[in-house]
């Protein structure tokens, strides 16, 4: 009888534990992603205020970059409360606009990597395998 009730203590305080190992794992460009993105070649982003929220004033001298966040409505309108979740209290923050991300956003960034074309390689070796490392001969 001892065994059965020590056994089923044990299970009841296992039962928890095995619960909270459950986690879920979003990443950017899927459905409920919320957090940073970068920006980079894609066309100006549509957001929800023209101008950047600020909630802790920068130091005199300091420049900070504004940072394009992907966020709950809920969490632009209250940014105060959600800020420290995000990192950036201390930093202009433009909300993109939803339908945005998942119209412009998340094809283009699904659809993988900029191609550069011949012409606009710019002086680098992109792609040609001319890099450092293994596989570089001399002539």
């Amino acid at each position: 009888m001892k065994r059965l009730l020590f056994a089923s203590a044990l299970a009841a305080l296992a039962a928890p534990t095995l619960a909270a190992d459950v986690g879920v794992s979003v990443s950017i460009g899927q459905p409920g992603f919320y957090g940073q993105i970068d920006i980079g070649n894609y066309p100006r982003p549509q957001v929800v205020y023209a101008e950047p929220v600020v909630i802790q004033p920068v130091p005199v001298g300091v420049v900070r970059q504004p940072v394009y966040l992907h966020v709950p409505p809920g969490h632009a309108k209250n940014w105060r409360k959600h800020c420290h979740r995000y990192g950036a209290c201390a930093r202009p923050v433009y909300f993109v606009q939803e339908g945005w991300y998942n119209e412009v956003y998340v094809p283009r960034y699904r659809a993988g990597p900029v191609v550069y074309r011949e012409d606009d390689r710019r002086g680098d070796d992109r792609g040609r395998g001319q890099g450092h490392g293994k596989g570089r001969h001399r002539d």
